[in-house]
């Protein structure tokens, strides 16, 4: 057994072998287009609605709310397979099903096969997430994992950023280019990687209890289905009280369940390392704030101001851009000089600035240069800054059995996050009619949203700060 361990553990690359760079190009692809998807689909509804003769807007929400929920609720499950098994066939099968579920939306002819289609999309998604990270990881060696997954999470935050930009210009021409586009995105990764990934072999783990996975499975399904169906619904109704209450109890069973089991889901020990930790609370309340920023500018754009979605598109674009700038340029050094905490800090700060900007300075009238730019670029300042650093310093704590469980973690909390910011936007927008009712319900927003991205500095230099000896 521990010679049959010592082979499974290490990676065993394919004739061709990729140099790490060139793994981390095609792992990219991948992570692109699941960032992309998340907020791309946005703009398309309405056009979708005329198209697909859809009355209802209740049912067609689930072509965002279903994706989130699937997503969100197989990441876990789906990362605890890639640590198992071959993380490069994972990839790829990930890779294969988003593209041809892609392909399917795009031609889908009625709304109930595009959720249907959206369904699987999520679920290729899920299982692409973690094994990306976990091929990331096992290509480089220690020294260079931080920056490679500061570049990974970088690109998915350009992705998810650029998303309204890339949705108004395809929305344009028509709705079913936002998921074609996919398709020559995915079959090229799909070729390039068959050919250049590494061969990296799954661990010795032993196989998760089922009971743990369904209580984690069902508990973050039912955890994200009421955040983002609670404000349809109110939040007072039976059936979110109903869904938030079970999420709870399955969640709490299921943590019960990891303390006791002896092949739990996810290990606590995981949680044993205050990095890891550390991370892990920044990613559910920076999420928050992310969500809750990019969905409230958008409808205060759009709904407010008129603008078309392009139009909006464009105008997000300088924050976006600010993410490669920063993540490259100047987050290494900073991390390299005073650590992740600070970096991380400092990243929150300057999130929470911007959306605070435009709460003192948008108003009815559009004032982009004055009101909305300068909120802008400092968003996406706090974001080169925070994300990247957080998912680097939660790989960094990770055993090598557990890059993908631990990677899946992470971004199951982010997932969540985001969907607890939009719950928050549209609660709080929900009771305002009225012009001048809205302005003020925005600022609240806003408000509330820098609040939560400050917030979030406290765990980073309460868990994240480096050992006076290293410093």
């Amino acid at each position: 057994m521990t010679e049959l361990a010592t082979v499974r553990d290490r990676p065993t690359a394919a004739p061709r072998q990729a140099a790490p760079r060139q793994v981390l190009l095609i792992v990219c692809a991948g992570v692109i287009l699941a960032s992309l998807d998340l907020f791309i689909v946005n703009v398309a509804l309405p056009q979708i609605a005329r198209d697909l003769g859809a009355s209802d807007l209740g049912g067609l929400s689930w072509v965002l709310n279903g994706y989130a929920i699937v997503y969100a609720s197989l990441l876990v499950f789906f990362g605890r397979l890639a640590d198992r098994y071959r993380r490069d066939h994972g990839f790829l099968l990930g890779i294969a099903v988003f593209t041809a579920a892609s392909a399917a939306c795009a031609a889908s002819t009625s709304v109930e096969m595009l959720i249907g289609f959206r369904l699987v999309q999520a679920a290729g998604a899920a299982l692409l997430t973690p094994t990306s990270l976990g091929l990331v990881l096992a290509a480089y060696e220690p020294a260079r994992r931080p920056g490679a997954v500061r570049a990974l999470t970088a690109a998915g935050g350009v992705a998810a950023g650029i998303g309204p930009v890339v949705g108004g210009l395809l929305v344009a021409a028509s709705w079913r280019w936002v998921f074609l586009v996919n398709v020559p995105v995915g079959i090229t990764a799909l070729v390039v990687g068959w050919r250049r990934l590494p061969h990296i072999h799954g661990h010795p783990v032993e196989r998760p209890d089922p009971l743990g996975v369904i209580l984690m499975t069902g508990g973050v399904a039912l955890l994200t289905f009421g955040l983002v169906k609670g404000s349809d619904w109110g939040w007072t109704s039976s059936s979110i009280i109903a869904s938030l209450t079970a999420a709870g109890l399955l969640l709490a069973a299921f943590t019960a369940h990891c303390l006791r089991s002896r092949t739990p889901l996810i290990r606590p020990s995981l949680f044993a390392s205050r990095s890891f930790t550390g991370a892990s609370i920044v990613a559910l309340s920076f999420s928050a704030a992310f969500g809750a920023m990019l969905l409230s500018i958008v409808l205060w754009e759009q709904g407010h101001w008129g603008w078309s979605a392009l139009r909006v598109g464009l105008a997000l674009a300088p924050g976006p851009l600010m993410v490669p700038l920063i993540s490259f340029g100047l987050a290494g050094r900073l991390i390299a000089r005073y650590g992740p905490a600070a970096v991380i800090a400092v990243g929150g700060v300057a999130f929470g600035a911007g959306v605070a900007w435009w709460a003192l300075a948008i108003g009815t009238e559009p004032n982009y240069a004055s009101g909305l730019l300068g909120g802008m670029i400092l968003t996406g300042v706090g974001v080169g800054l925070t994300l990247p650093t957080m998912m680097a310093t939660a790989s960094a704590s990770l055993p090598p059995p557990e890059f993908a469980t631990g990677s899946a973690v992470i971004n199951m909390l982010r997932q969540t996050g985001l969907a607890l910011g939009v719950a928050i936007v549209v609660a709080v927008l929900g009771g305002a009619k009225t012009g001048g009712t809205q302005l003020h319900a925005f600022r609240t927003v806003w408000w509330a949203t820098a609040g939560i991205s400050l917030a979030g500095t406290v765990p980073a230099l309460a868990l994240l700060r480096r050992p006076a000896a290293q410093r």
